[in-house]
């Protein structure tokens, strides 16, 4: 009898879950796409170490709008150019919500900006936005700070005098000093142990994030379940914890000198903030929000253009005759005493094309950061319902080759014309496009041309094995991804 009844227990609930999928499709019309399963939807048609590949499979079939379903929650894949650039720039306020995303919810709680929504998000964002131009972002003034840091960058590659090294902790620490003396009001020594703790602890997240546990396929899919499952996608909140308490004790220590008049950084900033409205119910200024945003800028200005540069190395290793043409480039422009400067782009436009066909080629968010719909939207004859997941495949934007002539060569000619001018390309989507643009864009931009260009002034790279042996595909590949592990040689020019 007992059997009997778990029997039509769980034939119940199989039957719930596939009225769910059909009826869920009816009522939001949604676009088509592979047959779910209950409880697995999509999975047995996904791969989750080649989703790309997975992802464009299916748009053979379905096209370029297509919908999975990652467990019982459906997911509207789009595809190409055109069709993301209709939904994220042409239909920006229906797609400008941020989509579900569990393993870093569990952490951030929906605060902060990375994945709050609504006017939450927007106040902050809007607030974050005013206060990193406020301390420089876009002009001269942090330019100068990125220079120095640059400049310390270059000291620590001299030190290496020709032997192979890693440069990943290296580079780490540059681009994180950078956002430290935005958002901390300082910089830190690159052998400071708390430092280099820190900056590990973003390393070993962003390898985590993009292993098979720590992505969307499994983690996101069942939270409850891998919440009490051990296996390492645990690490990934404990270091997040560590990152977290480091920024509470940065907080206090900025609380405890803290001058309403002479507000010296983002931390401060935002302190003000908390001090005017600390009489608004309503105000979504707080020291747990304060804690949480510090916290998206610090692990975003650091991982992703670190990320860049070190697959910028690895590329310019395996093609060495591109270094040769930048090297010549900034020696007959900038010379190799002057520091480069932004500005220095209109004159360098063999430079400009291989920093933008870097990030196209390396594709850092393949699969983008999730958005969602925040009404009931039509989009290409289908109706996708309010909170309805979206995945701006932004691979196919960047391999588009109604867009780009040879998309899976790395071919610096994608932006240069004819002239061999600089050419700009609507289709290029590292930071994403429309309501959810990457806020740090401007200094990200900045940051990658000064420390290129500096580094290519000074050194010419060379790899431990012969270039044609150097794999430039990503060791790890899931919400971004990650170039394999190598070791350089710096030699000075």
């Amino acid at each position: 009898m007992v059997i009997s009844t778990l029997t039509l227990f769980l034939i119940i609930c199989l039957t719930c879950l596939l009225l769910y999928f059909r009826g869920n499709g009816k009522r939001g019309q949604l676009p088509p796409g592979p047959r779910p399963l209950p409880i697995l939807g999509n999975m047995l048609d996904l791969d989750i170490k080649d989703m790309v590949k997975s992802l464009l499979t299916l748009r053979e079939k379905f096209g370029s709008v297509f919908t999975i379903y990652m467990g019982s929650q459906p997911t509207v894949v789009l595809c190409g150019y055109k069709t993301v650039k209709k939904a994220l720039v042409d239909q920006g306020e229906e797609f400008s919500g941020r989509g579900d995303m569990p393993v870093i919810f569990r952490f951030t709680q929906g605060d902060g900006i990375a994945l709050s929504n609504g006017e939450k998000w927007k106040v902050l964002r809007r607030f974050a936005i005013q206060t990193l131009r406020n301390f420089g972002m876009g002009k001269r003034s942090i330019e100068e700070r990125i220079q120095e840091e640059a400049k310390c960058l270059v000291k620590e590659l001299e030190q290496t005098k020709g032997e192979p090294f890693d440069p990943t902790f290296l580079i780490g620490c540059s681009f994180s000093n950078v956002i430290c003396s935005i958002v901390f009001g300082d910089r830190f020594d690159y052998k400071d142990e708390k430092f280099l703790t820190l900056v590990g602890l973003i390393n070993d997240n962003f390898r985590l994030f993009n292993s098979p546990f720590a992505q969307a396929s499994i983690y996101n899919l069942y939270p409850k379940f891998m919440h009490c499952l051990p296996g390492p996608h645990h690490q990934i909140f404990a270091n997040f914890e560590r990152l977290r308490d480091f920024i509470r004790e940065m907080v206090k220590a900025h609380q405890e000198s803290f001058d309403p008049n002479c507000t010296r950084d983002f931390i401060d900033s935002f302190l003000l903030k908390i001090q005017v409205e600390k009489e608004n119910p309503q105000s979504y200024f707080h020291t747990d929000t304060i804690v949480m945003t510090t916290h998206n800028l610090f692990f975003a200005g650091t991982e992703t253009v670190s990320t860049t540069l070190r697959f910028a190395i690895l590329i310019l290793m395996k093609y060495p005759e591109i270094e040769a043409k930048v090297h010549e480039e900034i020696t007959r422009v900038i010379g190799s005493q002057r520091s480069p400067s932004f500005e220095d782009r209109a004159q360098t436009p063999y430079t400009e094309a291989v920093i933008h066909e870097i990030q196209r080629f390396i594709d850092i968010f393949s699969m983008g950061i999730p958005h969602a719909v925040t009404k009931d939207t039509h989009f290409q004859g289908f109706v996708l319902p309010k909170g309805t997941n979206i995945m701006p495949f932004l691979h196919s934007v960047h391999y588009d080759p109604t867009q780009f002539k040879n998309p899976q060569k790395f071919d610096p000619a994608h932006f240069l014309n004819e002239k061999g001018e600089f050419r700009r390309n609507d289709a290029f989507m590292p930071f994403s496009a429309g309501k959810r643009l990457c806020l740090g864009e401007a200094l990200a931009r900045m940051e990658m041309f000064v420390f290129f260009v500096t580094l290519l002034q000074r050194f010419t790279f060379r790899p431990t094995c012969p270039p044609e042996e150097i794999d430039v595909s990503p060791l790890l590949s899931g919400l971004g991804n990650v170039p394999r592990p190598y070791k350089v040689q710096v030699i000075p020019r």
